[in-house]
């Protein structure tokens, strides 16, 4: 089997506990995951095989990065010793709220070169953190010659009447953006409704019959998409926009062994008809209709990952993505 598309852009994720649960997360990232952090030497080997594909850039993300500061800075070093230039540090800024410790990261993280800061700001964060936090720590980012890049900058427009040092309910959200303004910030976002997200698509969209979702299957060329490209810290490549279809970053860019991953090559031969009649081969029942075929792509892996015979999958994955909402 061919390799995938080689990546334009590319981020590594070092963990996937989070001290949130935002539910649009596409890795289904929350405080209820493991704590296990990327180590130096899984960097290195990412960074090597990026390398490959002359790709000298990435930013890092999580799960919550900045819960583990001395992983986070044994992860940059790692990563400036491979010679990869770090484009940026996600965080939604939690510990922004401790005078003495956002000093002394900021100080920190540009000592070993990081430049620049994306900080979450938006519909979704605001459910969990203050949107003051955000706006001050990108206020603080200046004073060490930080560069913060503010995730997603329209949303400071429509916050003029939020309390900015509490949290709010999506209640009040809908009272003060829009009382649809969960879907309405997805689209406008372009979101992909995979991961915890596929309970927002659930919720706005028509259930449809299972005749028409999978009438018609063509082969999926979504999970060979580059744009979006991430890594985590077990050194897996993970689909851009088919979360979460994992495989080791050797194998995704040096070539795939033959009948290794079949669930990837039933989508990209047939889609999601042709693994509907894999998975009911095996003894998997279909509901009478879903909201997309992503949604039934998701309902078919989840319920595979569950077999335990496919390591291309994360069981705790798909439990997550649903545990909230």
């Amino acid at each position: 089997m061919s390799n995938v598309k080689h990546q334009k852009h590319c981020g590594i994720i070092v963990n996937y506990e989070c001290n949130i649960a935002c539910r649009h997360c596409m890795y289904a990232c929350s405080p209820q995951r493991s704590a296990d952090y990327m180590n130096a030497d899984t960097a290195k080997r990412i960074c090597k095989v990026l390398k490959e594909k002359d790709l000298h850039s990435l930013h890092i993300g999580g799960g919550e990065a900045f819960l583990n500061f001395n992983g986070l800075l044994k992860v940059i070093e790692a990563v400036n010793e491979s010679e990869i230039s770090i484009e940026y540090v996600e965080t939604n800024g939690f510990w922004v709220s401790d005078e003495k410790k956002t000093e002394q990261y900021l100080r920190s993280l540009k000592e070993n070169g990081v430049d620049r800061l994306l900080i979450s700001l938006d519909a979704f964060h605001a459910e969990y953190i203050p949107v003051g936090y955000p706006l001050h720590l990108a206020d603080v980012c200046k004073n060490f010659g930080i560069k913060p890049i503010v995730w997603r900058k329209e949303f400071e427009d429509k916050i003029n009447n939020f309390d900015k040092e509490k949290i709010h309910s999506r209640n009040e959200l809908e009272k003060l953006l829009s009382p649809n303004y969960i879907l309405e910030y997805s689209l406008a976002y372009q979101l992909q409704f995979n991961g915890r997200a596929i309970n927002i698509e659930k919720e706005y969209y028509p259930s449809r019959p299972l005749s028409e979702i999978v009438a018609n299957s063509k082969p999926c060329y979504d999970i060979r998409r580059t744009d979006g490209v991430h890594v985590d810290l077990h050194g897996n490549y993970l689909m851009s926009w088919c979360a979460v279809i994992a495989i080791p970053i050797e194998e995704a860019v040096r070539g795939l062994p033959k009948d290794k991953y079949p669930i990837i090559e039933i989508l990209l031969s047939e889609g999601v008809g042709g693994l509907l009649k894999y998975a009911e081969n095996q003894g998997f029942q279909p509901n009478d209709g879903y909201t997309s075929h992503c949604a039934l792509c998701f309902h078919i892996r989840h319920w595979l990952s569950e077999t335990g015979k496919y390591p291309e999958l994360y069981p705790e994955y798909f439990r997550e993505a649903l545990a909230f909402y």
